[in-house]
């Protein structure tokens, strides 16, 4: 297992790289860069000062149509600012540079795990992703260990009475949990129970109230769960379908097969062969898969969540960089939940032969 082990791990260096490579050329290719940005912000200050100039009775000149030679500048947008200008703004983001000397710069830099400066927030983009990175990984594994909570003893009772009433009325809120996505019960939730239209008995806004600092030992616990209760319980009600079924259909297979028969016959009771037997066999695919539940909703459901309860994790921070075409942030972003993304999947190969010794992925590889 060590040997597998070691060949996944240098494994994961050229797949961070190959996924690096083609979001780099992708977000490159995109219109909009922190150049244009910038140029923005300035032809928008121009356009205010030239609109008091011409409410004060001047003439009127528009930004963009002033005697600057800017016209032929590559940038949109760009006309009527001085080229010299235009290349500062180059050289603060250093898009002087050609595109394959940034993507080395970038690649050399995060191998030190230096990940720059942030274009327009003024701060250490690591700075950034600390701060930020509690927030996200405190929803996910929340919503993760309560997914698991719910969705195994439900898949269970699903089995087990399988075709009965109780199977059917569950398998009504499985079907409906399975086919709205979880923004949309965050958005019911605010407005039923947030201050919408109906009730509003929790927070909208943030993950701890202004007077966090103040509050006693449980006063901030229960601040923290009032806090997060509804972008939990989006997520949750959103997840737990997909596991629900899984845990059913693997313990109704496992039930089905020639050793359940057996223990029955040596008079053991339900209980001793659905837990003593079954239990493990089914559970593998399940417990197994926890890391990379873990990393689903971090990747997935998680983003929309926080920038819907303007919670100020990693998504909200990503989503906000990716508006502001702030690239060092959203490459560290990407570097980051992808690194995270890799060595979760290795844990999740690791745990399916520590809750089953009999799986041995380096005689699969041979």
């Amino acid at each position: 297992m060590l040997a597998y082990i070691i060949r996944r791990i240098f494994l994961i260096i050229p797949t961070l790289f190959g996924i690096m490579v083609i979001n780099f050329i992708i977000v490159q290719a995109a219109p909009g860069g922190p150049v244009e940005q910038m140029i923005a912000q300035i032809q928008g200050i121009a356009v205010e000062a030239t609109a008091r100039v011409s409410g004060s009775g001047g003439g009127e000149v528009r930004a963009g149509q002033s005697g600057g030679s800017g016209g032929n500048s590559k940038y949109r947008g760009a006309r009527g600012l001085d080229p010299e200008i235009i290349k500062e703004i180059e050289q603060q983001f250093g898009f002087d540079k050609p595109l394959y000397e940034r993507f080395v710069m970038m690649i050399g830099n995060y191998v030190r795990f230096d990940f720059g400066d942030s274009f327009f927030r003024d701060r250490k983009v690591v700075d950034l992703v600390l701060e930020k990175m509690p927030v996200s990984i405190s929803l996910g594994l929340w919503t993760t260990l309560l997914i698991y909570l719910i969705s195994i003893p439900l898949g269970i009772a699903k089995a087990v009475r399988d075709g009965s009433r109780f199977d059917v009325w569950t398998s009504g809120a499985v079907v409906v949990g399975n086919a709205v996505p979880s923004f949309l019960f965050a958005i019911l939730l605010i407005v039923v129970f947030a201050g919408g239209r109906y009730l509003d008995w929790f927070p909208l806004r943030g993950l701890t109230s202004n007077d966090f600092a103040d509050l006693g030992p449980l006063a901030k616990v229960g601040d923290y769960f009032w806090h997060i209760a509804l972008p939990v319980l989006s997520l949750v009600i959103g997840g737990f379908a997909g596991l629900t079924m899984l845990t059913k259909n693997s313990f109704m297979e496992e039930i089905n097969k020639q050793y359940v028969t057996t223990a029955r016959s040596k008079g053991l009771t339900e209980h001793r062969v659905l837990y003593g037997h079954v239990f493990r066999n089914a559970m593998l695919i399940v417990v197994a898969g926890f890391p990379g539940a873990f990393v689903g909703i971090l990747f997935t459901g998680a983003l929309l969540t926080e920038i819907i309860f303007s919670l100020d994790g990693l998504g909200l921070l990503g989503f906000e960089a990716a508006i502001n075409r702030d690239y060092p942030v959203m490459f560290a972003a990407l570097y980051f939940f992808t690194l995270l993304g890799l060595i979760l999947n290795l844990i999740g190969d690791v745990m399916y032969h520590v809750i089953d010794p009999r799986i041995d992925f380096e005689a699969r590889d041979a």
